[in-house]
């Protein structure tokens, strides 16, 4: 195929999605009714569908819980861990299991303090190691701890496969996957091959972490995924020493996007010393400080995203 066929086929599927195609730029197009954008995003759905496996639930999982952010560094590993912690501990009856999606920088194996490799089953599955009454699966459990994994895109889907599909999770109630950053590869294959009950977006409330977000909630949305909610992390800096108050990051950011996106916001965690020192330690808050203020805000996120969980699946 020459240079000019390549650029008239991909002339003719930017309109077929309904883009309007320049010599400088491309331009998308805004429907002139509801009915007509309706099926502009029939349309959209339909081409990201094509050609990929049906959705297939996880053997034994009842519900998977995906957290993102739309960018690295706004404490989204540390939000899943302590998420599932607090599913647990408000739930002692629930059977929660932790997943680390984040294959170039997997968290889990620190925050949870886990190390080794995973034994196989007789049928040749992963058994997770666990923590805290938790199972993890990671990729940081399958390279050396200062290996960089450097991979393209066919390896990392080939690993995340593996990950979801050959991995003894036994009977759980609910699975949290902590995903990677951003919206590429890896956010679109698990949410294309199994269904997810709901996504947890974390962000600090600075502007250009929460324009990420929105990135990353809308692309949930166009796949089907219910956004359960917004945790709005970092969100006050309270000084050891006076207790003065600090909104180093800016002020209920979160709440605004959320309000715009029209979700909920599902908690504010502190920025907080313990928070960090019992991450590094891997003795996360939520089960070596249980009586504290960060770890009480963890499990009201905990609670929140069950009874957001019940009024989607109502």
């Amino acid at each position: 195929m020459t240079f000019h066929q390549c650029c008239r086929r991909l002339s003719h599927v930017l309109k077929q999605n309904s883009v309007i195609w320049s010599r400088s730029n491309v331009i998308c197009c805004k429907s002139k009714s509801s009915a007509a954008g309706e099926k502009q995003q029939e349309r959209q759905r339909a081409h990201m569908a094509r050609g990929l496996p049906k959705q297939k639930p996880i053997t034994g999982v009842k519900e998977v819980i995906v957290v993102a952010s739309g960018k690295g560094g706004v404490g989204k590993s540390t939000t899943a861990v302590n998420l599932a912690l607090g599913l647990m501990a408000n739930d002692q009856t629930a059977t929660v299991g932790l997943l680390d999606a984040d294959v170039y920088g997997p968290s889990v194996p620190k925050l949870m303090n886990l190390r080794g490799n995973p034994e196989l089953t007789d049928n040749n599955l992963m058994r997770p190691l666990k923590n805290f009454g938790i199972p993890c699966m990671s990729m940081g459990f399958l390279v050396e701890d200062s290996a960089p994994i450097v991979w393209r895109g066919l390896m990392v889907m080939s690993a995340i496969e593996k990950l979801l599909r050959q991995v003894d999770w036994g009977s759980l109630d609910y699975l949290v996957i902590d995903m990677p950053p951003g919206t590429g590869d890896v956010q679109l294959s698990i949410t294309q091959n199994i269904p997810i009950a709901g996504a947890v977006i974390v962000s600090t409330p600075q502007d250009i972490a929460l324009i990420d977000a929105r990135r990353g909630a809308e692309m949930f949305r166009k796949v089907n995924v219910p956004v359960l909610g917004l945790v709005q992390n970092m969100s006050v800096f309270h000084c050891p020493k006076c207790n003065h108050q600090t909104h180093i990051f800016g002020t209920d950011g979160a709440k605004e996007l959320a309000c715009t996106l029209g979700v909920e916001v599902l908690g504010d965690i502190p920025l907080h010393l313990n928070i960090r020192e019992t991450s590094d330690k891997g003795q996360p808050v939520v089960v070596s400080s249980p009586d504290s203020p960060e770890a009480e805000a963890y499990r009201r996120v905990a609670s929140a995203v069950v009874r957001r969980l019940a009024e989607e699946s109502s």
